[in-house]
């Protein structure tokens, strides 16, 4: 299945409301650390292969970056990857965290 978009605002209502899609954000730990969306995954980009069997994976599934172009890359790993079910939905963030204007949280996460 082709990996689909979503914007900001639409994420951003997601995550409001019952079920919230799972959040990867694929940047450096530290920048992550800095202020991401809450509830977002850290796997950074260039562990992401290695790290993969260890996520447990949604059925709708967020890619994030900085501006959208290397999360979509991201985005199609992890939607040829088997862990993930034939049902789930993945999608890359359109315009990345440049066009985030919701909340961010500091530090490692939750």
């Amino acid at each position: 299945m082709p990996v689909g978009n979503i914007s900001a605002t639409e994420l951003e209502a997601q995550l409001e409301g019952p079920h919230p899609p799972q959040v990867i954000d694929i940047r450096h730990p530290t920048v992550y650390a800095h202020g991401h969306i809450p509830t977002a995954e850290n796997v950074p980009f260039p562990t992401l292969i290695r790290e993969i069997d260890a996520v447990s994976w949604g059925e709708q599934i967020v890619v994030v970056c900085p501006h959208g172009e290397s999360s979509k890359q991201a985005a199609q790993l992890i939607d040829a990857y088997a862990g993930v079910s034939d049902d789930a939905i993945v999608l890359n963030l359109t315009g990345g965290y440049a066009e985030w204007s919701g909340p961010l949280q500091d530090g490692a996460g939750d």
